[in-house]
């Protein structure tokens, strides 16, 4: 390890105040205890008392500084500042959208740290194991909550005491060695805000550093108002077109090109994981044990605590105090896929009877019988390990102790031993106290002169005449018990009689679609075993019924109703398959009007095109959760159709949105089928109601997902199915017990498809520390990111996305600077140090911040923004993680004849070769990219072409060509197909193709499309903002 010709240490005599424990420069907290997390700013780490203030860079010669500014009242003008255009954010503690507790007034700090030379030290980060065990104990954590620093941090026991600015000679595996940006690399002229017009115009503006900081820009710019109540830098020349602020017109001369391999890297990450676990089994028998990661292949056995397929958290070790949390700022929360698909060599959930008297829980908090439970007075009572009430145990409950105090049926009982499982629900949890029927589904289909005449109809009508045949079984069961209906629509309703006594099936039409109601009862609902021939005949004559049709007014929300209306009156919970091509302009209920207005992109009222139009959609959204109806769209829009306002309600009934811009049979057809398939036979769960309950000390307080909660507590999902997750956020209400650690409790209220009722439990454990180093340990980088982007993807709601995309940058610095100050021991102050377990975390932030929703960009479709944001909103780890860094796979050097496929390269234009040959996928979207210079034997082994000159346009198949080669590539995307829960579209694109563009905006570690910033740039400006915040 170099050591640096220059380190500048930072002040550490000084107290730090948002670091050490300290308010942020205001008064007394909030009563309730409240920390810095993603719903609002990130608490200040304030610069040195006023008294030692030094006068910023930017002021000009024998003047002051500027006077410190207030940000609740952006009306009053420092200086000369520009008055903001957008209300201030709230205060450092607040959640978003609710009031600030207390002003305060910043203070300004030095100027930003003098540009050293910076050597070429990324090269030496060491890329150790992902959450890899300490070798040295680090310095002591829990004083610093509450004691300024007097000189350098203690060392280490049995460590020498090092001088300020030296290495400490043995670095530990969880902090990675240390990083710094390489020599060349000028400072960053500002965060990669990019994608945002300025608030005002002239000079090009930069957002505001983290509170409590001026950065000063050159004499001759005023001071500009910052987000956070601190002083916007002027502009900073330097780098080459990075951002807006920095075109590359006011380049300085061509700087060192920096090695990509010199950062920590994503794949290396996963490849490293999958060698220390793959193929291993996990055994769920210890308290707080971080899982694999999420693209590790591992075997989960369940010994007491929920497998990480159910349930994964940000970290496994939680503060001990809401103080430590607030100073860390690593955010609480836990994502739960209740109904998770589990692999076939992993042992199904057991499903426990308890008869007519039910599941045993506790008196006090409702909690189910688990694992935690401790057993007392020879096994007549119970100990509720989440509250401590003691219970007493019923008779029919009852068993003895053995000699170590655990019931002899132990390992008999799954509730006693296992983290999941299931147990058979009583007459007492069904509604209205009747058992529940089996569901129905409900296929709606467009008949509008646009579905008509691309061959939609006809599409959709054949493939459900095979289709029907797969509903979804209880397992052992030789038919479907769910039951199947029929309705068309264009400006009416048109529902089917499908009776098995029929010999054809007969049509009713309600043109009232102000009033809602469903025409017929006995043969709308019926079993597909049954009425088949009935139903195959009114599938081969829909087409043709409405083969000349102009009609092209569409209605909407009455469909949705008259869905509802029908499982009301068949008392049965069930699902809405739609399938629409346009925007509900009909004279009818929920009827829609054009409002893509580009003019609000990057203004203060862009939010309002994310937000459904208020009218009858909120409402539906409330029936159709009561009634258990969730709600599929299969969308096929030529043009803006408000998809904000259309998916309202499968946002809020735990549906799903499909999408297929400007469909066309040819080059979709398949791609939806596999999607509608995928989706009619998924396993899934009805009228859930799921509750997280924790010990005490902490609670759940905030719910991500395709929910709805009429409560606090209670989330409400019409259906659940395997592919949806909800994320749970926790805060502190006390301190935890290093001890007794942290229980967590997820039980999941629901209907199975042949209509039982049942609670599916999922029971975590994790740790608790004193330690700020055990909480970067124990963090999880996958499932942090899938919490940032969920809050982040619903704060785009009420507030500007320049705010949104500010608190995220702050944020990530927050938590690596605190890591660096609290964890990492004494170091140079140049050098950036990340966490092991985080060291890709600030990949996969930039990654984020180049997403469409978070993107200010004119030339971004509005209903594709609003499609991503809905989509994000209830996906599982794994699913955010690949989104986010997507896999680029090359075909063109691996072995045809191994079975395992290559491994990925970084998602870099700099892995592409002109003689490659590449997949990229994400789990939404796949590309296969053909370099120009590609060889003719590979064009003729996997095309059949003589050369790659030969393909034809809108390829999304490959031919079967009988070589190693092709079955090879074949296998793969066949094999990531089935393995993804949605189709992935095939993409042929070649090398300086105009498609190219689509494909590189995929290249996650690059520039984006529209002016964001690479992965370097990135981790340089959160490198600079890590000093700031620092010294």
């Amino acid at each position: 390890m170099s050591q640096q010709g220059y380190v500048a240490a930072p002040p550490y005599s000084q107290a730090q105040p948002g670091m050490g424990g300290y308010q942020a420069g205001f008064g007394p907290g909030p009563a309730q205890p409240l920390y810095g997390h993603y719903g609002g700013p990130p608490q200040a780490f304030n610069g040195p008392p006023a008294a030692m203030m030094k006068p910023p860079a930017s002021s000009a010669a024998g003047m002051p500084p500027p006077p410190v500014s207030n940000q609740y009242n952006p009306n009053v003008q420092q200086n000369g500042a520009h008055p903001q255009r957008y209300p201030a954010p709230p205060a450092v503690t607040s959640p978003y959208g609710q009031p600030p507790p207390a002003s305060y007034n910043n203070m300004a700090s030095p100027g930003p740290p003098q540009t050293h030379q910076l050597t070429n030290q990324m090269s030496a980060m060491a890329l150790g194991n992902y959450g890899g065990a300490m070798q040295s104990p680090p310095p002591p954590t829990s004083s610093v909550a509450q004691q300024p620093f007097q000189g350098p941090p203690p060392p280490a026991i049995g460590q020498p005491q090092m001088a300020p600015g030296q290495h400490p000679p043995l670095m530990s595996a969880q902090m990675s060695p240390p990083l710094s940006p390489p020599a060349g690399m000028p400072p960053m002229a500002g965060p990669p805000m990019t994608g945002m017009s300025r608030p005002f115009p002239g000079p090009p503006q930069h957002p505001a550093g983290p509170a409590g900081f001026q950065q000063p820009g050159p004499a001759g710019f005023p001071p500009q108002a910052g987000q956070f109540g601190g002083h916007m830098a002027g502009p900073q020349p330097g780098m080459p077109g990075a951002f807006p602020a920095a075109p590359a017109s006011m380049a300085g001369p061509p700087q060192k090109k920096m090695d990509l391999d010199s950062i920590p890297s994503t794949t290396q990450v996963i490849q490293d994981d999958r060698v220390q676990h793959g193929g291993q089994i996990f055994c769920t028998n210890t308290r707080g044990q971080v899982p694999p990661l999420v693209t590790t292949d591992f075997t989960v056995q369940d010994q007491g605590n929920a497998s990480p397929r159910f349930m994964r958290c940000t970290t496994y070790s939680l503060p001990c105090t809401a103080e430590l949390a607030k100073q860390c700022q690593v955010p609480l929360a836990a994502v739960i896929k209740p109904l998770a698909r589990l692999p076939k060599k992993e042992t199904p959930l057991c499903v426990v009877n308890h008869g007519d008297s039910g599941p045993v829980r506790c008196n006090r908090c409702k909690a189910y019988m688990c694992p935690f439970m401790q057993f007392i007075d020879g096994g007549r009572r119970f100990q509720c390990g989440f509250c401590s009430c003691v219970n007493e145990v019923p008779d029919s409950y009852f068993q003895h102790l053995d000699h170590l105090g655990r019931r002899v049926d132990l390992y008999q009982r799954p509730e006693l031993s296992l983290g999941s499982y299931e147990f058979e629900a009583t007459i007492d949890y069904c509604k209205k106290n009747h058992p529940p029927n089996p569901p129905a589904y409900i296929f709606m289909i467009d008949v509008s002169y646009n579905n008509i005449k691309s061959g939609l109809v006809k599409m959709i009508c054949e493939e459900l005449k095979t289709l029907l045949e797969k509903l979804p079984r209880e397992e052992g069961m030789e038919n479907s018990p769910i039951k199947v209906g029929f309705v068309t629509y264009n400006k009416v309703l048109h529902f089917y009689n499908v009776k098995s006594s029929l010999a054809q099936p007969q049509m009713m039409v309600v043109s009232d679609t102000a009033e809602m109601f469903i025409p017929l009862l006995d043969g709308f609902l019926v079993n597909y075993q049954e009425s088949s021939a009935v139903i195959a005949n009114l599938l081969g004559q829909i087409p043709d019924m409405f083969a000349d049709t102009n009609e092209s007014e569409t209605v909407f929300a009455p469909v949705i109703q008259a869905g509802v209306e029908a499982f009301k009156a068949a008392e049965c919970s069930g699902k809405l398959f739609i399938f629409h091509s346009s925007m509900p302009t009909a004279d009818a209920p929920g009827r829609l009007k054009n409002r893509d207005d580009k003019k609000l992109v990057n203004t203060e009222k862009e939010k309002t095109l994310f937000q459904p139009q208020k009218s009858v959609y909120e409402q539906l959204s409330k029936d159709c959760v009561l009634t258990g109806c969730c709600v599929d769209l299969f969308l096929f829009p030529s043009q803006y159709v408000d998809l904000a306002s259309m998916a309202d309600v499968t946002s809020h009934t735990g549906g799903s949105v499909y999408k297929y811009n400007n469909f066309l049979m040819a080059k979709d057809g398949e791609h939806f089928l596999r999607d509608l398939r995928k989706d009619v036979q998924k396993s899934i769960g009805f009228e859930a109601v799921m509750r997280v309950r924790t010990s005490t000390g902490f609670r759940a307080t905030d719910f991500y997902g395709a929910i709805h909660m009429n409560n606090t507590t209670d989330v409400e999902m019409a259906a659940v199915d395997c592919d949806k997750a909800v994320t749970v956020e926790f805060k502190h209400d006390d301190t935890l017990s290093v001890e007794s650690g942290a229980l967590i409790q997820c039980a999941l209220l629901y209907t199975t498809i042949s209509g039982q009722r049942r609670l599916r439990i999922h029971n975590l454990s994790l740790n608790c520390s004193s330690q700020l180093s055990e909480v970067y340990r124990s963090s999880e980088t996958d499932s942090l990111i899938n919490f940032f982007a969920k809050s982040a993807y619903r704060a785009i709601l009420n507030q500007p996305i320049k705010t949104v995309r500010e608190i995220l940058v702050s944020q990530t610095a927050h938590m690596l600077a605190c890591y660096k100050k609290n964890c990492a021991g004494p170091s140079a102050a140049s050098q950036l140090i990340l966490p092991d377990a985080m060291k890709v975390f600030p990949v996969y932030m930039n990654s984020l911040m180049k997403t469409a929703p978070l993107v200010g960009s004119t030339e971004l479709p509005t209903d594709d923004r609003a499609h991503q944001r809905l989509l994000v909103m209830s996906l599982g780890v794994e699913d955010t993680q690949l989104m986010l860094y997507p896999r680029l796979i090359p075909l063109h050097s691996m072995d045809a004849n191994s079975e395992e496929p290559p491994a990925p390269v970084r998602c870099s234009e700099e892995r592409l070769c002109e003689s490659g040959i590449f997949l990229l996928e994400n789990g939404h979207v796949m590309f296969l990219w053909l370099g120009q210079a590609i060889s003719p034997d590979h064009a003729q082994k996997i095309f059949n072409v003589p050369s790659i000159s030969h393909l034809q346009g809108h390829m999304s198949t490959l031919p079967e060509v009988d070589n190693p080669l092709s079955r090879k590539i074949r296998s793969i995307i066949s094999s990531l197909q089935e393995k993804r829960s949605n189709s992935l579209k095939l993409q042929i694109v070649q090398q300086r193709d105009k498609a190219e563009l689509l494909f590189r905006q995929f290249l996650v570690e690059d520039k984006g499309l529209y002016g964001s910033a690479s992965y370097m740039d990135f981790l340089c400006y959160i490198y600079r903002e890590i000093r700031q915040l620092l010294t």
